[in-house]
């Protein structure tokens, strides 16, 4: 789709706000009206689509497609969505560990274990961890609390919350991020330990860094969106 609109804006709709380009509603994919439950975040939708030049580039649009992916994807199949992300839990990036060498388990150990001590407190639970990747399970309980604390949020709480878990390979993570506990850039530096040191030890890779770049553009786009829910 190219510009073809003068001006984007946010009005109220309801209990919520709405997305118009010249006075007209803006849809969904899905053809669904797509409103927002927070003033900040409809005025940054809006300001992405009044910077948008030519050719309009999805990537670039990083708040409307989660808003549309909450709409479209997550709200008409709530409990199917949340139970998705909430399998996470089973295999945790943080609870896989390096066996070596010492300087790389050494960084998973001070990072993994703080992240793993916020969640035992927040949500009274433990966890197991083990180095290598064979799957080791997880306490039942550990699962269900995890489970239900992803089912009771929002779809637009959700839409946020899956781009975290699912860049980083980490619930825990992610509902750090989402509760505060955590900044985006702490929860980055947390999940993109190993590719990190393998960019330290071995040299830059022009196509892993620009990989890694486009996951930390992702991941930090979700974050915000969050914020902005709030």
């Amino acid at each position: 789709m190219k510009r073809f609109w003068k001006v984007a804006q946010a009005v109220p709709a309801g209990e919520g706000w709405g997305l118009q380009l010249d006075e007209r509603p803006l849809r969904t994919p899905g053809r669904a009206l797509l409103v927002v439950p927070s003033e900040a975040l409809g005025q940054a939708i809006a300001r992405e689509w009044a910077t948008a030049e030519g050719t309009i580039k999805p990537r670039a649009m990083p708040l409307t497609g989660l808003a549309n992916a909450a709409i479209d994807r997550v709200d008409p199949d709530h409990a199917a969505f949340a139970a998705g992300l909430a399998e996470y839990a089973l295999g945790d990036l943080i609870c896989y560990r390096a066996e070596g060498p010492d300087t790389l388990a050494a960084r998973q150990r001070e990072s993994w274990n703080a992240l793993l001590g916020w969640a035992r407190r927040r949500y009274d639970i433990d966890f197991v961890t083990t180095t290598g990747l064979v799957h080791v399970a997880q306490p039942q309980a550990t699962v269900d609390r995890l489970a239900h604390a992803v089912a009771e949020l929002d779809p637009f709480h959700l839409a946020g919350l899956s781009p975290l878990v699912t860049i980083g390979g980490s619930l825990v993570a992610g509902l750090a991020v989402l509760e505060g506990a955590l900044t985006p850039d702490q929860a980055w530096h947390a999940v993109s330990i190993d590719e990190r040191w393998q960019i330290e030890k071995w040299g830059a890779d022009a196509e892993a860094e620009v990989a890694l770049a486009n996951r930390r553009h992702d991941f930090m786009a979700a974050a915000r969106f969050l914020e902005l829910l709030d």
